[in-house]
């Protein structure tokens, strides 16, 4: 199988993405430490009802913000409601794409591609976009589930950022998934 091409998860099945277990088994805080910091400008591409937009709004603290990506409007609006109820909204733009592209959105000092590559429907063209929305050195957290992509098609996936201008520059661990910290070069 190649990256890509999967059907997108629909909102109307948001609720499972964001539950207090999916917290204990993939923390949001413990998976992003050390790759976020103050005042930096952070990328959460499909970004789905925001389980990990909040904490990274929080994360960046004041100063920084937070771009939440998704191509479904009802996901950008359950992000908009936890974002308000934990006061972190002014921190966070919402930005809708397409099946085809991100858009434009502002330079990122970190991009977040949680469990979504295999969702998109040409892999390639959306690792180019994330490789040119990062800044000079800007990096990138890819983790995809075991359950949808096998190791071999993770691997293709590595190849094609790699193919695009990133680096990779460690492999990450996060509990039923694959993950690799890459970098724009």
């Amino acid at each position: 199988m190649t990256p890509g091409g999967h059907d997108v998860c629909p909102a109307k099945h948001a609720r499972w993405l964001a539950t207090p277990l999916r917290r204990l088994i993939n923390d949001p805080k413990r998976i992003l430490r050390g790759l976020i910091a103050a005042g930096d400008h952070a990328a959460d591409l499909g970004c789905g009802p925001g389980f990990f937009t909040v904490p990274m709004a929080e994360m960046v603290g004041p100063q920084g913000k937070v771009t939440a990506v998704d191509l479904q409007a009802e996901m950008l609006e359950m992000v908009r409601k936890r974002a308000e109820r934990r006061g972190v909204a002014a921190r966070i733009r919402l930005h809708e794409g397409t099946a085809d592209t991100v858009g434009r959105i502002e330079p990122a000092d970190f991009a977040l591609a949680f469990y979504m590559v295999h969702e998109v429907p040409d892999a390639a063209r959306f690792l180019g976009e994330v490789a040119g929305l990062l800044k000079p050195g800007g990096r990138c957290l890819l983790v995809e589930p075991n359950g949808h992509v096998s190791a071999d098609a993770f691997e293709r996936t590595v190849e094609l950022a790699v193919a695009v201008g990133m680096k990779s520059i460690s492999r990450r661990r996060v509990a039923f998934s694959r993950g690799v910290l890459l970098e724009r070069g």
